[in-house]
């Protein structure tokens, strides 16, 4: 069994919601040449039934002493809620100052391939792609780039099918 160190806490998810949780990485200077300036990282979670509801615990492996931003993804029935947080001092909270969070709904009626990103060993990227149905992220394809011999990752999306896509963006890009 895999152990993880840090730090975790409880939502309780209704009837027809699924939470996801995902983590920001702000880039080190030192890397910001090569990298984007932000990387999110979904968090491992166990589940529970309770009744009809979901305890969901999460794990933030490694949590920095700073605190952790947080994206809280709400999936329900044909709707996305979208909630910033922060776990700071052992405990979250919902964050009042806005931090950018660029979305999109992604729908094609034929099979694509979508936003080519460089890739990293541990798979952190600037962008996110979610089947909204099952709350999975899409794995992107990997290959190597002949013209720049660098190995990068592409996600296929399937026709007549929607996706949720979310990235990260400083107030400076937008």
């Amino acid at each position: 069994m895999e152990y993880i160190q840090g730090k975790h806490f409880s939502i309780t998810d209704p009837q027809g919601v699924n939470t996801i949780i995902y983590r920001i990485n702000k880039t080190e200077k030192e890397y910001l040449k090569d990298f984007p300036k932000y990387t999110v990282e979904r968090l491992e979670y166990a589940e529970e039934l309770k009744g009809d509801l979901k305890k969901k615990t999460f794990f933030i492996d490694e949590p920095s002493d700073t605190g952790e931003d947080l994206v809280f993804l709400s999936f329900g029935k044909e709707k996305v809620v979208v909630n910033m947080g922060e776990l700071e001092n052992n405990k979250i909270k919902i964050s009042k100052k806005p931090i950018p969070v660029k979305f999109n709904t992604l729908y094609s009626e034929k099979e694509t391939e979508y936003k080519e990103f460089k890739y990293t060993p541990n798979l952190k990227r600037p962008i996110t792609i979610i089947d909204p149905e099952t709350t999975e992220e899409i794995k992107p394809v990997l290959y190597l780039d002949e013209n720049t011999n660098e190995v990068k990752g592409k996600c296929k999306l399937k026709p007549y099918k929607s996706y949720f896509s979310f990235e990260i963006k400083d107030n400076s890009d937008q």
